[in-house]
């Protein structure tokens, strides 16, 4: 039977509630891995070090890309944002869903890695920019010159939108919660060619 786990990725604008959402699958759904991102920019107010992000130096995150223990990185804001290889391996090699929550740079990275095969990947977004930009001043974590480069950044991401599995509009939080648990519940059936070709070898001699 099947033994690897599967990817399961969200993208999208700061603040359209992609947080929220994890939080959603990682209480549903069994067997599931957040992948925490490693981050050179700085702590925010309640944040943790190894529970929101691991935070390190741009000297030291610059060394672990030149090392290759990054499946994927990116630079956002002047800032670089990456997920270290070895967690993920591990968590798909016990069978988990592996999820990430990371920005389309990191996306188009991963899909030309080995485990493309493996993702099914999500954009969140609000119905407008309008709306996004109410809900980033509502957090009141940002100025308005941070505010501006979020949204400037966030039509950007926008253009990428076709290149996912699942467009979800974070309009009514609810229904986004169901239709997102769903979605992770069905990722964990995504397999990659190999480990089909071996089931198709074992289900024909059995």
């Amino acid at each position: 039977m099947f033994k690897k786990g599967s990817l399961l990725v969200l993208s999208g604008p700061s603040g359209a509630g992609k947080s929220t959402l994890i939080k959603e699958v990682l209480s549903k759904v069994e067997n599931v891995y957040f992948s925490i991102s490693t981050t050179t920019r700085p702590m925010r107010e309640g944040e943790r070090d190894g529970v929101d992000y691991y935070f390190v130096s741009k000297e030291e995150f610059e060394k672990e890309i030149e090392e290759g223990l990054f499946l994927e990185w990116a630079n956002v804001h002047g800032n670089y944002y990456g997920t270290s290889l070895k967690p993920v391996m591990r968590a798909l090699d016990e069978g988990k869903l592996v999820l990430f929550d990371i920005d389309v740079q990191g996306f188009e990275t991963l899909m030309r890695s080995s485990l493309r095969d493996l993702v099914t990947s999500v954009f969140v977004t609000t119905p407008s920019m309008s709306e996004l930009r109410r809900r980033l001043e509502l957090r009141g974590s940002d100025d308005e010159q941070t505010i501006q480069k979020r949204l400037q950044n966030a039509i950007e991401e926008m253009a990428y939108m076709d290149r996912y599995d699942f467009i979800l509009i974070n309009s009514d939080l609810e229904l986004s919660k169901r239709d997102m648990v769903c979605i992770a519940r069905a990722a964990k059936c995504k397999r990659d060619k190999g480990e089909i070709k071996d089931f198709i070898r074992h289900w024909k001699n059995n």
